[in-house]
């Protein structure tokens, strides 16, 4: 609202000037404001009249966030992980460190939700741990307008123990629990609905300092980002040595002491952990 005062034949009136907008920028505010003054000193005078200006609360307002495209599934909450699947019979299994090792070939791009946990190193899922999830989102989420989905597959990976006390040999040790193998880049967790990071940033940021691998809580666009960054690493270095090239040329025998592992991913895992600053 532009309020003018005038000064007529010695008595002071204050009038509003039918001018109602909202500013989103203090320019397009100083531009009707200069408006309204020269239309009212054309009509008036300039000699009687002293223009005062009053701009009170106009403020910079960022632009609410369109929920248009959001679609809540009938079931809001993470569901309950069986601790032990459903086998006729369960059969033994190799650790096979693969399975941890590497990148993720899937979830590594959300479906519906636009907040979620990514991990940054490979590892396993423990029943207690999915549970420690399920417990900590559930309570404290609002059901009503937030939801969270699964993007793991519940414990099915048999590891084997052997009793205390038993001596060597006797062949591999009977089942004790299952686990999920998790490689880097997968995502854990996704949490959407209407609502904003800010929200549910802090129980995620506190369910990933819990997990037995580092993990971060990210966005649609922080994922996207961390994805393009990556990619522009390589395209931007500007080192002719990488490591890359130098197993190609087998430069000092290098190879003799290469997994295949190594040849496949350049040298960017070390075990099940992901190197940041190799390209």
């Amino acid at each position: 609202m532009v309020v003018l005062c005038r000064l007529i034949s010695g008595e002071y009136y204050e009038e509003e000037i039918g001018v109602l907008f909202f500013a989103h920028q203090r320019e397009e505010a100083d531009r009707m404001w200069r408006f309204s003054r020269t239309l009212l000193n054309s009509t008036v005078g300039r000699a009687t009249d002293h223009l005062v200006r009053r701009t009170a609360g106009l403020k910079t307002f960022e632009q609410p966030i369109n929920y248009n495209d959001i679609i809540m599934p009938e079931r809001q909450k993470l569901k309950f992980m069986d601790k032990v699947p459903n086998l006729k019979k369960p059969k033994k299994e190799p650790k096979r460190l693969s399975d941890i090792r590497g990148p993720t070939r899937e979830a590594s791009d959300f479906t519906l939700g636009q907040y979620g946990i990514v991990a940054l190193g490979g590892g396993y899922l423990h029943w207690g741990h999915m549970e420690m999830m399920r417990l900590t989102i559930n309570r404290r989420m609002d059901s009503k307008t937030t939801f969270a989905c699964w993007r793991v597959d519940p414990p099915h990976k048999p590891l084997t123990r052997k009793g205390l006390g038993q001596r060597m040999g006797g062949g591999k040790g009977a089942i004790d629990h299952y686990v999920t193998p998790v490689k880097y880049g997968r995502l854990i967790v996704e949490v959407g609905g209407y609502c904003e990071l800010s929200e549910v940033e802090p129980f995620l940021s506190e369910v990933a300092k819990k997990l037995p691998f580092p993990a971060k809580v990210v966005s649609r666009e922080s994922l996207a980002q961390m994805w393009q960054e990556e990619k522009e690493k390589a395209l931007s270095n500007q080192n002719p040595w990488t490591f890359e090239r130098l197993v190609t040329m087998n430069m000092l025998g290098c190879r003799k002491v290469l997994s295949a592992f190594d040849l496949k991913h350049h040298g960017k895992f070390w075990g099940k952990f992901r190197l940041p600053d190799r390209v």
